[in-house]
């Protein structure tokens, strides 16, 4: 008992568990894009209330929620900068800048990343492969890495040469961990306080997927897409686990769904959809295919969320208007069903209830089901581009396009 309490301890250690009510991190608390904490179930005709909105310049990232407070990238002028606010007034706390920012006709003006909230520190990975760590109350640099500069970065790699990097750093115990370095260090973890390099390994060519954390077999493990597929890695050491086979030539995809045993990944552009189940024999991981669909079951950058078996996401390569919500039997790669018009969006899932934001900034809330679309309310608070993720806690729903934030208030009445 008293080895198993000790095993317990360690865990929470290395690996914290997330404070109830923060949504911390891309996608989520869990890097799952769900969060239970109770939401309004139904919202009021004419749409929930708003508590305030804010106009802001371009970017397509998404928001770490902390505490009372929301924190995100966009640009300002020509550079880009991590801002702080109020979470339930919209009021500036702090902005800093912390590079210059990428201005594309076809994919936008922009960052495209979110910070991670951890504690009293703050980590941004920029659109050119900046590296930063902030101070929390008062946006104040740490430390950073340019790994342009410091570690060969692919600023040069297909697609991101033109778009720049969409990915977003993860925090796993002690280490933020990033993808985008050169040759022999594609994977790269920093000590989280210091900023001294851990470990660098492989080299993989990367994609705008962000890193999944997740708990597999008993072991945890940190899973990127890269334009070979997928490989997953010891967080503490950067040691392969396992890896599979999964080629894309564009940097376009959505990042690694864990559910269960089960690791789904997909990416745009004609590629399709794949899924493999990961076992465990002795102390050897490996994967097995359990479908692939080509050219079929594609998001084009949005990231699905599973539940009971299932995928929700918003599929379709070069839709962006009209691509549809579907659900994917995430064991055999079926389709269920499919409902047209939301285009390339994002949805997340909030007390086991989805919310899909359209393209143009609709917000659907839908009662997910195998069985077919089964939509609840409705919402259109915001105009423009609607690319990044919603983000919700503490009963606040932000969502953003490229020119407003708004905040909705969905806590449970």
């Amino acid at each position: 008992m008293r080895v198993l309490c000790l095993l317990a301890l360690v865990c929470l250690l290395v690996f914290p568990i997330p404070v109830p009510g923060d949504w911390p991190q891309f996608r989520g608390p869990l890097s799952d894009g769900t969060s239970a904490e109770k939401m309004l179930l139904q919202w009021p005709t004419g749409g929930p209330t708003v508590l305030w909105k804010l106009a802001v310049q371009d970017a397509f990232g998404s928001f770490a929620i902390q505490g009372d407070r929301a924190y995100f990238l966009s640009t300002t002028n020509d550079s880009e900068a991590c801002f702080a606010l109020q979470l339930k007034t919209g009021q500036p706390v702090w902005a800093t800048t912390l590079d210059r920012t990428i201005r594309q006709s076809s994919g936008g003006t922009g960052p495209r990343s979110t910070p991670v909230a951890d504690g009293d520190r703050i980590f941004t990975l920029g659109t050119y492969l900046k590296l930063a760590c902030l101070n929390a109350s008062n946006g104040a640099v740490l430390w950073q890495h340019d790994l342009a500069q410091e570690f060969d970065g692919q600023l040069h790699t297909r697609g991101i040469d033109a778009y720049g990097s969409g990915s977003s750093p993860v925090v796993e115990g002690s280490l933020v961990i990033v993808a985008g370095g050169g040759s022999n260090q594609t994977f790269l973890a920093f000590n989280k306080l210091t900023g001294k390099p851990v470990w660098q390994k492989g080299s993989e060519l990367i994609t705008h997927a962000t890193p999944t954390p997740a708990t597999i077999a008993g072991v945890r493990q940190v899973i990127f897409l890269t334009k070979t597929g997928l490989s997953s890695l010891a967080p503490a050491t950067g040691e392969i686990l396992w890896r599979f086979s999964f080629p894309s030539q564009r940097p376009v995809a959505a990042s690694p769904v864990v559910s269960g045993d089960i690791v789904y990944c997909s990416a745009g552009y004609g590629v399709g959809a794949m899924a493999c189940r990961i076992t465990r024999a002795n102390q050897t991981l490996s994967a097995r295919e359990l479908w692939r669909t080509p050219g079929a079951n594609m998001n084009h950058f949005s990231t699905p969320v599973a539940r009971d078996g299932y995928l929700y996401g918003l599929y379709g390569s070069m839709m962006t208007d009209t691509a549809p919500l579907g659900c994917v039997d995430l064991a055999t790669g079926q389709l269920k069903w499919s409902q047209p018009g939301f285009g390339e969006g994002e949805l997340i899932l909030v007390n086991d209830q989805l919310i899909v934001q359209g393209s143009r900034g609709e917000l659907t809330l839908v009662n997910p089901s195998p069985e077919g679309y089964r939509e609840v309310s409705r919402a259109h608070v915001i105009g423009g581009r609607a690319w990044g993720f919603p983000a919700f806690a503490n009963g606040v729903l932000l969502h953003r396009s490229d020119k407003e934030i708004a905040a909705l208030d969905l806590a449970p009445h």
